[in-house]
C-alpha cells in the first residue's frame, strides 16, 4: 500500500476538479478524500496499490477539461487507514 497527499495549484477550483479527481480514484480503486483550500489549491489523500496512486497522480498533472493545472505537489506518507471508499470534504 502507498499513501501521498496530493496538492495541485492553478486554475483547480470551479471546473469540477473534484469530481473528477474522486472518479478517477474510484475506477483506479484508490480511497481518500479530495478538498478545496482556502488558498486555492485542491488537496487529496490517497492510498491504495502503489501503481493505482502513480496513476492518480499523473491524472492530477491534467485533471479535468477545464483545468489549468500549473503545480502538483506530492508528499508520501505513512500508510494511513483513510475508511474506505473516496469521499469530496469540505474546504479547508
Amino acid at each position: 500500500m502507498a499513501t501521498v497527499e496530493i496538492t495541485v495549484r492553478g486554475h483547480v477550483q470551479g471546473v469540477g476538479f473534484r469530481w473528477a479527481l474522486r472518479a478517477e480514484a474510484e475506477r483506479l480503486g484508490v480511497r481518500g478524500w479530495v478538498r478545496n483550500r482556502r488558498d486555492g489549491a485542491v488537496e487529496a489523500r490517497v492510498s491504495g496499490a502503489p501503481a493505482a496512486v502513480d496513476a492518480l497522480v499523473a491524472w492530477a498533472h491534467t485533471g479535468p477539461p477545464l483545468a489549468h493545472v500549473e503545480r502538483v505537489e506530492v508528499t508520501e506518507l505513512p500508510d494511513a487507514e483513510d475508511g474506505e471508499g473516496f469521499e469530496i470534504r469540505e474546504s479547508a
